[in-house]
């Protein structure tokens, strides 16, 4: 699962850069990410805080979301 800054058009710009796209969420803002990760994957580790807030601070565009094993 990826979490990206970029802002895309549609879902088919999205399609033809990730092969094995298969939806998407948002646009959303920080906190509403971080909720959402927080609600619904409580095996994320470091915390969604910790890597949205990661990934905004980077000059990286996209981040593949770490889960515990």
């Amino acid at each position: 699962m990826l979490i990206s800054k970029v802002s895309y058009e549609s879902w088919r710009q999205i399609q033809d850069v990730y092969e094995s796209y298969k939806a998407s969420l948002g646009p959303w803002d920080a906190e509403e990410v971080i909720e959402y990760l927080r609600d619904e994957y409580t095996n994320l580790n470091p915390s969604a805080e910790v890597q949205v807030e990661s990934l905004l601070q980077d000059a990286e565009q996209t981040r593949k979301l770490i889960f515990n094993e």
